[in-house]
C-alpha cells in the first residue's frame, strides 16, 4: 500500500458514510392572549431568540415541527394556571409575560418545564428570555426548557433540591453542546425516547376514554417539574 493510498483511506473512514437521520420534534406554540408584552420584547423573541433555538437544535439533527394556535393563561382563586389552547401529543411551547406564581414561587423564572394536566407544557416568560449568552451558564432559554422535556426530566414530578442542580447543569451542559460544537447526538437518543412515552401517553388516554374511564390517567399525570429561569 502506498503512502497516498494510506492517507486517502484513513481520511475516507473519518467521514461518516451517511448523515445521522434528523429526529422531528412536534412542537405546538400558543401566545398567551392576556400576556401583556411590549411590541419590543416580541421582536426580539421573534426576530432572535426562537430562530437561534432553531438553528440550534437543527445544527444538532433535531428538527421542530411548529404549529401555532390561539390560547390564554388564565388564573384560578388559587393562583393556579388554566391553560386554554393545548393540545396532546405535542410539546406546547406557551408564551407570556411571566409565569403564574404558583409556578414561579417570585423568582422571576424566564421559563418552566410541566406536565399540566395531562399536557406537556414548557412556558416561557418572554420578558425575561435571551439567546445564548455564556457557555455552560446563560443558554438560550428556548433551547433550555426544551430540552427539559427531551431529556426526559418532565416526568420526575417532585425532584430532589440536589436532583434540580444537576438537572439544570447538566441541561446547560448539552444545550451549549448544541450551541457551539453542534453536538447532538445523546439528545436524539434521548428525545426519541420522550416522544415514544409522549406518544404512548396519548395512545393510552385514547383507549381509557374509549373505555369510558379517563380519571386514573388524569390524576396520575399532573406534575410540575420546574425548569430555571435561564
Amino acid at each position: 500500500m502506498t503512502r497516498r493510498h494510506f492517507i486517502w483511506t484513513a481520511a475516507t473512514a473519518a467521514v461518516p458514510s451517511s448523515a445521522p437521520a434528523r429526529l422531528r420534534v412536534p412542537v405546538h406554540r400558543v401566545m398567551d392572549a392576556r400576556a401583556q408584552c411590549p411590541p419590543e420584547q416580541l421582536h426580539r423573541f421573534w426576530s432572535s431568540i426562537w430562530p437561534e433555538a432553531v438553528r440550534d437544535f437543527g445544527r444538532g439533527g433535531i428538527e421542530l415541527l411548529t404549529s401555532d394556535g390561539p390560547g390564554e393563561i388564565r388564573r384560578s382563586p388559587g393562583d393556579k394556571p388554566i391553560i386554554i389552547g393545548l393540545r396532546r401529543g405535542v410539546l406546547n411551547l406557551v408564551l407570556t409575560d411571566h409565569i403564574p406564581l404558583n409556578w414561579d414561587h417570585s423568582r422571576a423564572l424566564a421559563g418552566v418545564t410541566v406536565i399540566h394536566e395531562g399536557y406537556h407544557v414548557c412556558m416561557v416568560a418572554v420578558r425575561y428570555a435571551h439567546g445564548d449568552q455564556i457557555p455552560f451558564l446563560a443558554v438560550n432559554t428556548c433551547v433550555h426548557e426544551l430540552l427539559h422535556s427531551l431529556l426526559q426530566d418532565i416526568f420526575v414530578s417532585h425532584p430532589k433540591r440536589l436532583q434540580i442542580g444537576g438537572r439544570e447543569f447538566r441541561v446547560d451542559w448539552y444545550a451549549t453542546g448544541l450551541w457551539l460544537f453542534h453536538d447532538g447526538a445523546a439528545i436524539r437518543k434521548s428525545a426519541q425516547a420522550y416522544l415514544d412515552r409522549l406518544r404512548s401517553g396519548l395512545s393510552s388516554r385514547a383507549s381509557l376514554h374509549a373505555s369510558g374511564d379517563g380519571s386514573g390517567l388524569h390524576a396520575a399525570s399532573v406534575g410540575a417539574t420546574p425548569g430555571r429561569g435561564s
